[in-house]
């Protein structure tokens, strides 16, 4: 378990901020900001648009933390104002980046370094590809290992609305990576 991962120390902590204690939200930023972040950079597919959303989402709690009333998990409101923001951009600027990938760690010549690379490429490519609501589901259960439920919660959905959206999810992603198959 990582130390975001604790609903007890979240809850005390934005009790402590919503008193006023800038401390206390500081610790809540530092203990949520690389899952903020990677949910935007995932939705977004470029660093600097994920860090943008990133910013805007913890300005956004800090001022919408009194209103919190806690009937759900800190980490499902904090999910949902991320992901509500990285569509939100998305939508403002009406196009598609593609993912930026890291070169992938590997002990194998330059060719395999080289079809790996562009196998990264190719489906950072189409998961961005992928409409806002299949690429949401996608990123929730792959990239942040989060359960059917949790990701209903998250984004107001049954756990069988979210099942058949990932079943598309993979579907659509098989298709446009048939060729490395």
């Amino acid at each position: 378990m990582s130390s975001g991962d604790d609903p007890a120390a979240d809850a005390w902590l934005v009790g402590r901020a919503r008193s006023g204690d800038p401390e206390a939200y500081e610790v809540l930023v530092r203990r949520h900001q690389g899952r903020v972040y990677r949910i935007a950079l995932r939705i977004l597919g470029d660093p600097a648009d994920a860090e943008d959303v990133a910013q805007e989402v913890f300005v956004q709690v800090w001022s919408a933390l009194a209103g919190f009333a806690g009937q759900s998990a800190f980490t499902t409101w904090l999910y949902r104002i991320a992901i509500n923001r990285s569509l939100n951009f998305e939508r403002r600027r009406r196009r598609t980046e593609t993912l930026e990938t890291h070169e992938p760690v590997t002990r194998t010549g330059p060719e395999d370094a080289a079809v790996a690379h562009a196998h990264a490429d190719a489906a950072a490519r189409a998961v961005a590809a992928l409409p806002p609501d299949l690429r949401t589901v996608f990123v929730l259960h792959q990239s942040e290992q989060l359960g059917y439920h949790a990701i209903g919660e998250i984004l107001g959905l049954s756990e069988s609305t979210v099942r058949g959206r990932l079943a598309r999810a993979r579907h659509a992603l098989l298709v446009q990576l048939r060729e490395w198959t």
